[in-house]
């Protein structure tokens, strides 16, 4: 008003202090002798300066700019505020490149704090909310801690069984040289120890002492009989050579479909894929090789009597192989009821499967949540600031929490009305038995009681695939050509949505509507008064934006010199008639003359998703309800409302990849079998064999699924990597006993039900080696409980779950489907014949 009265814009308030405060070169005096540079006072470097600025003079008399205005300090932006721990601060979210790697992204910040901390005012302190870091180091330690538990297991399973220095250091030592040879090729493609990696080398413990051990007990079996221990490593190494080969082939081919697998699922476990299968290569070629040689080399011909220990386990194995020996000819009395049950297991597979909860990737505590305050949208910066108080008391009450940083207003997506939060969780240590998941939903009922703003926390993942910043960790989108039906229709179903007890903190990016104050400008009546609408934009932009007109540029640093109305008359929108704009003549013209004021609302933002107006629906998983279960009910609430066909309904984010991942399961398992049977083809020269080896897979997804639904595990990524490895390890009980009957009758020996029996009696000792050995080395993976944890539960779970199933019932079908499909094929292998071959 004071600036109306003295016929002063605030047009005229921006040119003055532009004008007032010039950046520009000057040029410099250059004579005979001497050169020089023209400095002016030209820029004005303190705050107080600009309220001696000369709006005009006339007859002698001056009006400054602090006659109409007030100057002083202030933050750039009075809608924008943040908080850590309840204090004022400056939220700064740091990402790094996508091809860095985080560690060194990290120690290079921590590194520069020290120096940070200095150069900044002495009340100002530097805390770190979260480095995301901390979890990765900390899983990658426990990884290694798992890696050695799984050796050791591994080696005593060794010693137990084989109890001599020789044979133990044989087996022992393919562990160090197939992981040191993995790691050497891992570096040379330029592949980093990360999680996944660090698993598959875990879990390949198993893996690689399996072709050391049936080398080993091989050899130890012709030391039995007599023979020396050269001769016995040598002789050993030829027989078992072929079966060393078709178990780490058939084991390998079990990877290609990994390798092909599409989307961001595929080049996650792409590396996860080569690097167990060159584990796998390298057990391969220690266990020819190196293993008969320490074998034979170390072993002494003279052998030791066993001790007390030694003559306990050997008459308890006796008894084990003669009970099975026995059980095993009841059975094969009974060989068409029990090839029913081996197709009936087929059966029971794809039932456990469908049953089975799925999810896309096991939920991780990282030890970082993220929430948001949302307040109605007309809801003011002021109010909003207690709101996000009130919730900040609440969450630093919880045991749980370390510290909260909390970010209200500006950009980013982020409006006035909703604060943007990140909680950092205590170490798991310091919070034994709660997760991140358990703060969530005993935060949930004490947020919800604060009136006018609803509070929403995710737990923040490791893996997340593509969708918009929401208030939850899933999203499901609405698309549609019409802006109103999209808006009626997500309504409705996120209020059907929030009626479906499997679901928490269901919201929509599209049910807050904000109040809009809209100037209807008669243009009549302004060009009678000589006012153009750019005027009008100006002089609004000039009073409500905070509009930047200046900047101020000092040694250090540089500050923004903001120009708005006096903060009161912001309050309300009938302050707007108090708002002048020049007119002819230099008359300054009210607002409400030439303008009226109209209230109405409208959407805060208008998402496209495929060039259609989409609305983004977030929601959060009650414990214990899976991803799979969670996208039924909404695609059953969509059609419980009877949504239009006008619009469409889709996943976004993770559970959209997590959709498309379900669909492609049969068939990358699908593809397992193939490989596997096609590589089993090649080796065997036979299409009836690689079929009886084959047969013994559906026990190994039984006993997986089984595994999993006992301990209410979900059927995630991580669980099909378990059970398509477990395609690999078991099979290898079969190709041992398929070889030895061949093998037996290639000899001279009977075949068909003489061959297998002898093969299940020889062979009975290696096969519960190999098993126990894979099992004890997923143990660790099982039972691990440090960070990380939730990443590898799945995939020891399964593996130990389709071992110690598939051990007792392979056993038995696999004697029974050899004998059946000799009998098939009229007792004959069915060859491959080549042209050259026919000729010949």
């Amino acid at each position: 008003t004071a600036a109306a009265a003295a016929g002063v814009s605030f047009e005229d308030v921006r040119r003055t202090i532009n004008a007032a405060n010039i950046t520009q070169p000057t040029g410099l005096f250059d004579g005979n002798t001497q050169a020089g540079a023209i400095s002016v006072n030209d820029r004005i470097e303190r705050p107080e300066d600009y309220g001696s600025l000369i709006l005009r003079s006339s007859n002698g008399a001056i009006m400054r700019l602090s006659s109409v205005a007030n100057v002083e300090l202030g933050v750039r932006d009075r809608r924008q505020g943040g908080t850590f721990n309840g204090r004022p601060a400056i939220i700064m979210v740091i990402f790094k490149q996508p091809d860095a790697n985080v560690i060194e992204v990290v120690d290079g910040i921590q590194r520069l704090l020290p120096d940070l901390q200095r150069w900044i005012p002495a009340g100002v302190h530097i805390h770190t909310i979260r480095d995301r870091s901390e979890t990765i180091r900390a899983s990658v330690d426990e990884v290694q801690r798992t890696l050695l538990i799984s050796i050791v297991l591994v080696v005593l399973v060794v010693a137990v069984f084989l109890r001599r220095k020789s044979a133990v250091f044989a087996a022992a030592i393919a562990v160090p040289l197939s992981l040191l040879g993995t790691l050497a090729v891992m570096w040379l493609v330029g592949y980093s120890l990360d999680n996944l990696s660090l698993m598959a080398l875990t879990i390949s413990v198993g893996f690689v002492v399996d072709d050391a051990i049936v080398m080993i007990e091989n050899m130890t079996r012709l030391r039995e009989k007599g023979m020396a221990a050269l001769p016995a490593a040598l002789e050993g190494a030829r027989r078992i050579g072929f079966t060393v080969i078709s178990i780490t082939l058939s084991l390998i081919a079990v990877f290609i479909p990994l390798l092909f697998m599409p989307g961001i699922v595929g080049r996650l476990f792409r590396e996860f894929s080569v690097t167990l299968a060159i584990a796998v290569a390298f057990s391969a070629v220690i266990s020819l090789t190196i293993t008969p040689m320490i074998a034979g080399r170390m072993a002494s011909d003279v052998e030791r009597p066993p001790g007390w220990f030694g003559r306990w386990f050997d008459r308890a194995m006796g008894l084990l192989v003669d009970g099975y020996m026995s059980s095993l000819a009841v059975v094969l009395r009974f060989r068409v009821l029990m090839l029913i049950f081996t197709v009936g297991l087929v059966g029971l597979t794809v039932w456990l499967y469908i049953i089975v909860p799925k999810d896309f990737f096991p939920q991780q505590d990282t030890g970082l949540l993220a929430g948001t305050v949302q307040a109605s949208p007309d809801t003011s910066f002021q109010t909003m600031m207690g709101l996000q108080e009130r919730a900040t008391e609440i969450i630093m009450r919880d045991p749980a929490v370390a510290s909260i940083g909390v970010s209200t207003g500006g950009g980013g997506g982020n409006s006035g009305s909703s604060a943007r939060m990140f909680i950092s969780l205590k170490p798991l240590d310091e919070r034994p038995g709660v997760n991140a998941e358990t703060v969530i939903n005993r935060l949930r009922p004490a947020l919800g009681r604060i009136a006018g703003a609803q509070v929403f926390l995710r737990s923040i993942q490791d893996i997340n695939v593509g969708g918009r910043a929401g208030n939850a960790q899933f999203q499901y989108a609405l698309l549609a050509p019409d802006l109103d039906e999209l808006q009626t229709w997500s309504e409705a179903l996120v209020r059907r949505l929030r009626a479906v007890p499997e679901l928490a903190d269901v919201s929509s990016n599209q049910e807050r509507a904000g109040l809009v104050s809209r100037l209807v400008i008669d243009r009549d009546a302004a060009a009678r008064l000589g006012i153009s609408v750019q005027t009008v934009n100006q002089a609004l932009n000039n009073a409500f934006a905070q509009r930047q007109v200046s900047v101020i540029y000092r040694t250090r640093n540089q500050y923004r010199v903001v120009m708005e109305v006096d903060p009161r008359l912001t309050e309300d929108p009938s302050q707007i008639d108090r708002i002048f704009v020049p007119g002819q003549g230099g008359a300054q013209i009210p607002l409400g003359a030439i303008s009226r004021l109209e209230r109405s609302s409208a959407p805060l933002s208008i998402t496209h998703q495929g060039q259609f107006p989409a609305a983004t629906i977030t929601f959060n998983l009650q414990p214990g309800v899976a991803l799979g279960e969670a996208a039924a009910l909404v695609e059953q609430a969509q059609r419980d409302i009877g949504m239009p066909a006008t619009v469409r309904g889709e996943f976004a984010g993770n559970a959209r990849v997590f959709q498309s991942f379900q669909t492609g399961q049969s068939v990358l398992i699908l593809a397992a079998l193939v490989s596997i049977y096609l590589v089993l083809g090649i080796l065997y020269e036979s299409l009836i064999h690689p079929l009886t080896i084959i047969s013994t897979l559906p026990t190994a997804g039984i006993g997986a699924l089984l595994a999993l639904i006992l301990t209410g595990t979900p059927f995630t990524v991580i669980a099909l990597i378990g059970v398509i490895l477990l395609m690999g390890i078991v099979k290898k009980n079969a190709i041992m006993l398929v070889d030895f009957a061949l093998e037996h009758e290639r000899d001279g020996g009977e075949g068909g039900e003489q061959a297998i029996l002898e093969a299940c009696r020889e062979r009975f000792r290696p096969i519960l080696m190999t098993t126990l050995a894979a099992l004890f080395g997923a143990i660790p993976l099982a039972l691990a409980s440090g960070p990380g944890s939730e990443l590898r539960q799945p995939l020891g779970i399964a593996i130990i779950g389709g071992l110690a199933l598939s051990q007792l019932l392979t056993l038995y079908t696999t004697p029974v489907v050899y004998l059946a499909l000799e009998r098939l094929a009229g007792g004959k292998r069915t060859k491959i014949v080549t042209p050259a071959v026919a000729a010949e």
